[in-house]
């Protein structure tokens, strides 16, 4: 059975949120630094759901959860996070998500955006990384990153009624 690229409504982030932590933790000891106590923080909250938050919106959890941060401190534990690759930037939303799968890195990554509910979910299809190459290469053009966002609706919002807003 294929992995379903848009969680269930009522799914339970708590696997995808401690698969991200132990990603982390790799990932910075790889990296030679140092997965502190603010960039876990930042994480957890983008790993708690698979919606795109902006800066803000992480801040606001945070002062929600009892923990007051300045926002300069969030955009550099953001900053830290998309280094190592363990968000991404959803660039028409100016929010991020936190990364649930290993990735290539040089192959494209395309976004699926959820305009009812706001979920964002990762594709890596095999075709697309070709047709884009080919592309790049026939205008001569070199290619240095490769990410794509569709915006639509989910599965799950596709089939409720009234939910297209435009």
């Amino acid at each position: 059975m294929a992995k379903p690229r848009f969680p269930a409504p009522d799914h339970d982030h708590q696997a995808c949120l401690s698969a991200s932590l132990e990603r982390a933790e790799s990932a910075y000891v790889e990296a030679g630094g140092r997965l502190t106590e603010l960039r876990a923080s930042v994480l957890r909250e983008l790993a708690a759901s698979h919606q795109a938050l902006g800066a803000y919106d992480v801040i606001q959890r945070l002062s929600a959860a009892g923990r007051r941060v300045a926002p300069i401190s969030v955009y550099r534990a953001l900053d830290s996070l998309l280094e190592v690759g363990l968000v991404h930037r959803i660039e028409s939303r100016n929010a991020f998500i936190a990364c649930h799968e290993a990735h290539d890195e040089s192959r494209p990554i395309l976004f699926l955006v959820c305009d009812a509910c706001g979920t964002v979910a990762e594709s890596g299809e095999e075709g697309l990384n070709e047709a884009l190459g080919n592309a790049a290469r026939n205008a001569k053009f070199t290619l240095d990153d490769t990410v794509l966002e569709m915006t639509g609706l989910c599965e799950h919002c596709a089939g409720r009624e009234g939910t297209r807003g435009h």
